[in-house]
């Protein structure tokens, strides 16, 4: 039977989040009509997230797929995308910050002709019910500006962790990612408008999980600096 959806959850040292979201997740898979397939993308965990993970989904369907040791969140979505055989490839955070249910008002865009379809907590119809605290929503809007300079463009929000890919455009896109942290997404984002993929951004319901795995200081300069090197890195592609 065709999959019709592959769900990729990255995470790293999340075993409180997992033990809330893995639930949810499985909720959200029983109740659709579809085939849906479910692979968590372990980067590396110290912490007990394995035994809750064998803990909730001892009975499921369900692969894990592990590195011996932390790379970054975009080395564990990538590794999930490539592997994933579903029809539409989503990757999601590990908090559900934005929830499953989503995903169903994204996947008539591919029916209309679009390959990428992105969540976004920046656009006027965006229902943000908890916000970041102000100095990381600055950030996030200095970043976001910065990357439209550097690499993609007219896309609001680039680092909302809700997107959605054709099987065909993931693996295009992903194989040729090779930025392994945060900033993974300007990278797919700058490829795709690159190679001609049509791209929706999308509204969505958002809620902040307040704690963030990005580090408010070291972080943003990691990603500034990977938005220069991506130009670099892919100068001769396409």
């Amino acid at each position: 039977m065709e999959i019709h959806l592959s769900i990729i959850v990255p995470f790293y040292n999340e075993e409180n989040r997992l033990r809330l979201s893995l639930p949810l997740i499985l909720a959200f898979i029983r109740q659709q009509p579809f085939v849906t397939e479910l692979i968590l993308s372990n980067d590396g965990s110290t912490d007990h997230s394995m035994a809750v993970v064998s803990e909730i989904l001892k009975n499921e369907s369900y692969r894990v797929l592990s590195e011996p040791v932390n790379q970054g969140k975009g080395n564990a979505v990538k590794r999930g995308m490539l592997a994933a055989q579903g029809r539409y490839v989503l990757f999601s955070d590990a908090d559900l910050s934005t929830p499953l249910e989503e995903i169903l008002r994204f996947i008539p865009y591919f029916d209309k002709g679009y390959d990428i379809v992105i969540g976004s907590r920046s656009l006027a119809s965006s229902k943000v019910e908890v916000h970041q605290n102000a100095l990381r929503e600055l950030m996030g809007r200095v970043f976001n500006l910065s990357a439209q300079c550097l690499t993609f463009k007219n896309i609001r929000d680039s680092q909302c962790g809700f997107k959605c890919f054709t099987q065909s455009a993931a693996r295009a896109l992903f194989s040729l990612q090779q930025i392994p942290g945060f900033a993974f997404d300007a990278e797919i984002l700058y490829l795709a408008q690159k190679m001609g993929y049509r791209i929706q951004e999308e509204p969505v319901l958002w809620r902040n999980e307040t704690q963030s795995r990005v580090k408010l200081f070291s972080d943003p300069i990691k990603m500034f600096w990977d938005l220069l090197r991506i130009r670099w890195i892919h100068r001769r592609n396409h």
